[in-house]
């Protein structure tokens, strides 16, 4: 079974459509996604401003991810949890949007930098944590952070128009390939 498929059997099943169908429920579904969204980011925004050395410079860098760390978990498993729902709700046109899957592309990055970061420079952090200015590596895993969660944000925000829909054809043979389009050889 190819993904399309799978993605063409799951917009078939009786929750996929009553979500996507409901009055209020996938508006309700996407403004949870949203909040959880703004608690995510509002967290991670000062840990990462801490350690570019912008913000909060005389707290240290432990610290202040102790008392954040907890908001920012809950706001990614609100992320997670809707964005999977708003994911079911429009399978096959979230599965064949550019911009979805340059989203995910966007996430494997932030969640590869967050890995390294936790992996490599925070359990060093009581030598460099106090410090107003962290080193040079923990200051680019910063960066880079707030780099790629804010072309995710774009990224999703985009996933809603239809620019480069399978539907919408003829497009240039990238794009239909990029977006996974399964396009008639006439049709392109």
């Amino acid at each position: 079974m190819s993904l399309l498929s799978f993605v063409e059997w799951l917009a078939s099943t009786s929750g996929s459509i009553a979500l996507h169908e409901s009055q209020y429920m996938y508006s309700i579904v996407e403004s949870m996604h949203v909040l959880g969204l703004c608690l995510f980011l509002g967290t991670l925004l000062s840990v990462d401003l801490r350690m570019i050395g912008v913000l909060l410079k005389r707290q240290p860098v432990n610290e202040v991810v102790a008392r954040v760390l907890p908001w920012t978990f809950a706001g990614f498993a609100v992320m997670v949890v809707t964005g999977v729902a708003l994911f079911y709700a429009i399978p096959v046109r979230s599965y064949q949007s550019l911009f979805f899957r340059i989203k995910v592309v966007l996430l494997i990055l932030a969640g590869l930098n967050a890995w390294h970061y936790h992996r490599k420079a925070h359990p060093t952090a009581d030598q460099w944590g106090k410090d107003e200015v962290p080193p040079q590596a923990v200051r680019v895993s910063a960066m880079v952070s707030l780099a790629t969660w804010t072309l995710v944000i774009f990224a999703g925000r985009f996933i809603a128009y239809n620019w480069f829909d399978c539907d919408r054809q003829p497009q240039p043979a990238f794009v239909n390939w990029a977006a996974g389009c399964v396009v008639e050889p006439d049709s392109e």
